[in-house]
């Protein structure tokens, strides 16, 4: 068997090719050859048989390739022949592979995904993809490591809700990637977000408003427009957000009803309204001016911005109770606008209402059979255990009593 030989050429004879400027093609041995063109431009080729096809690759240029790199890219090719792979193969699935930046991947992601989602969703990934933009658009979605997306993640000074969110859209925008085979597998992989930011902190429990903190509530130093508004969330139960958007064409004051339509949140149903809420409700109409809104935006640019008519921002109601706590010191614990909902639904089980009417007051969906089968409104009966409930925080408005009336239940 002749003897296979390697390692021919020299450094010397390289640089004299390339200052002759001839075109030549000479061999290292095991299939590595040195090519030069007519033009000058020095490559390496390792030529070499596969599946009974003679084949090659080019494994880089010279000088920025040196035949010592030279000759370690080839054995390593070879080894991967001896193993089945062709390294010709490999080289095309590279170039097929798109090479975008985080920045490309983040538009796509835009275009193809965050469309799709809730409206609530898209801002909050919105403004998590733009950190990402900042903070790594210029990056080869390729070249990303686990440890660049730990490094994203500890460069903000998020709470742990937020920083939650930005890894959920670092796994979302790496996953579209992986879906899209611009990577193999996305580095997010084997990633545990606790050992980043800790585990996630106790979560707040609601509570309950007692009878004399209702009191203080009811008649709170606000201005007319946030009093009538904090009465409605606690006598109707509504969320904070069915009543920042409501319409005054969905409130029907001589029927004493109010018309929530169909949202994420919950399912549209209409609300009956005791005669203290239709008063609430009349004042706040007389407040609105022209606006379509029961609550309009208080700021100029709110109304600008949105073509002339928006409703009141989402944090302004939070934001007025708080400034009436920290200012006029009442005696009563601090709590948000959602707190009123679990207000009500804890003083209506005290006042004796069933717990599937105070479920449906609340616009929960019942669980289980009794909510698939059980398509009934009760409207009849939610009216009845509203109004209890608005006499009820009207003795707590007064400072009295309550006279304990046990709820009946309308047939």
């Amino acid at each position: 068997m002749a003897k296979i030989e390697s390692n021919l050429l020299t450094d010397i004879q390289l640089r004299k090719w390339v200052r002759g400027g001839a075109a030549v093609a000479k061999s290292d041995g095991g299939g590595l050859t040195f090519t030069l063109s007519a033009a000058g431009a020095a490559t390496w080729v390792l030529r070499y048989r596969l599946g009974g096809r003679r084949q090659e690759v080019t494994l880089g240029r010279y000088p920025d390739m040196t035949l010592a790199a030279a000759r370690i890219a080839a054995s390593k090719r070879r080894v991967a022949i001896i193993d089945g792979v062709n390294p010709a193969d490999e080289v095309r699935k590279v170039k097929a592979r798109k090479d975008w930046t985080v920045r490309q991947l983040i538009n796509d992601y835009r275009d193809k995904v965050l469309v799709t989602l809730a409206d609530s969703t898209q801002r909050s990934y919105g403004r998590n993809l733009t950190r990402i933009e900042n903070g790594m658009g210029a990056m080869s979605v390729q070249s990303v490591g686990p440890a660049d997306v730990v490094a994203e993640i500890e460069r903000h000074e998020l709470g742990w809700v937020e920083a939650f969110t930005l890894w959920c859209v670092l796994r979302g925008i790496f996953k579209h990637a992986a879906g899209k085979k611009v990577i193999v597998a996305s580095p997010c992989a084997g990633i545990q977000l606790e050992a980043i930011i800790g585990k996630r902190p106790e979560v707040r429990r609601r509570l309950m408003l007692t009878d004399a903190e209702i009191g203080l509530l009811m008649n709170a130093k606000m201005n007319t427009e946030n009093l009538l508004s904090v009465r409605v969330l606690l006598a109707t139960g509504v969320r904070i957000s069915e009543l920042l958007t409501a319409r005054r064409e969905h409130v029907f004051l001589d029927d004493a009803r109010w018309h929530i339509p169909n949202s994420k949140t919950g399912q549209e149903m209409d609300i009956p309204l005791a005669p203290s809420v239709v008063d609430w409700f009349r004042q706040l109409d007389e407040l609105a001016g022209r606006s379509g809104y029961v609550l309009p935006a208080r700021l100029r640019t709110r109304f600008e911005r949105l073509d002339g008519d928006a409703n009141v921002s989402k944090d302004a109601l939070r934001e007025a109770i708080d400034f009436w706590i920290d200012n006029h010191k009442p005696k009563i614990r601090r709590f948000t606008p959602h707190d009123l909902r679990s207000t009500m639904k804890s003083h209506m089980r005290k006042l004796g209402i069933a717990r599937d009417i105070t479920e449906m007051c609340l616009n929960h969906k019942l669980k289980g059979v009794e909510g698939i089968y059980d398509q009934h409104t009760y409207y009849d009966e939610r009216r009845h255990a509203l109004e209890l409930w608005a006499r009820f925080i009207a003795t707590c408005q007064a400072g009295e009593k309550w006279n304990v009336v046990p709820f009946k239940q309308t047939a």
